[in-house]
């Protein structure tokens, strides 16, 4: 039962904080590119939408040349504080992270172009801030999209698998998340427990797609009969 339980505990905390940097990263630089022209937009862009396309490997390697014992910041923060995030549960959040983050940016920016502009111009005009038209206007319209995009990232983060093994490892009750603890059985030849894992792994992602299309449906029909 350890066998199981552990990784799925682990599974649910990691995607769980992955989510939500993912949710406050994504939905910020977002808002952002809808909203705002800049030099190198289009690149800025590229660069958040990469690691939907990207081997999970290439991006385990650029994390650890970023942050490892001895990569570009790790060092840094090594010397300063005495931690690094490899091969620790932090390491898995991060390249939970940054593998979920684009499905968060994608839905959060294509929901905040399709609000209104003059509604948000109305609010300028009746003396609310940047701020105030953000939480008061943008977000509560975008909202629907950005929780579909937010509901696929989590899911997106529980099967994480490349680059959590080259970041955090595979420590059986550190670092060993459902989808490592799935390979090790099938290396072992335990198809009952890789069996075992593959059903929870399954049924926990299906229970979130169709929780999001649930909540989704409902309050379009709320605002339809309104």
């Amino acid at each position: 039962m350890t066998k199981t339980l552990a990784p799925l505990v682990l599974t649910l905390k990691v995607a769980g904080v992955a989510t939500l940097v993912a949710f406050i990263a994504g939905v910020a630089l977002a808002w952002v590119l809808a909203r705002w022209r800049f030099w190198g937009r289009e690149w800025l862009d590229a660069a958040l939408t990469l690691p939907l396309v990207l081997p999970p490997t290439v991006l385990g390697y650029y994390i650890i040349v970023l942050l490892g014992r001895n990569g570009w910041m790790g060092r840094w923060i090594y010397e300063q504080f005495g931690f690094t995030v490899m091969f620790t549960w932090q390491g898995a959040v991060v390249a939970a992270s940054i593998v979920s983050l684009p499905l968060v940016f994608k839905a959060a920016r294509s929901a905040f172009e399709g609000v209104d502009h003059n509604l948000e111009k109305a609010a300028r005009t009746l003396g609310l801030s940047e701020a105030g038209v953000f939480f008061r206007v943008s977000l509560p319209l975008a909202w629907r999209g950005i929780l579909s995009g937010t509901m696929l990232a989590f899911a997106r983060a529980m099967g994480e698998f490349g680059a959590t093994l080259m970041v955090a490892g595979n420590l059986p009750g550190k670092t060993q998340t459902l989808s490592l603890a799935v390979y090790d059985a099938v290396q072992a030849g335990n198809d009952r427990l890789a069996s075992l894992l593959v059903v929870i792994t399954s049924g926990v992602c299906i229970l979130v797609l169709v929780s999001s299309g649930r909540i989704l449906k409902t309050e379009y029909l709320k605002e339809v009969h309104r």
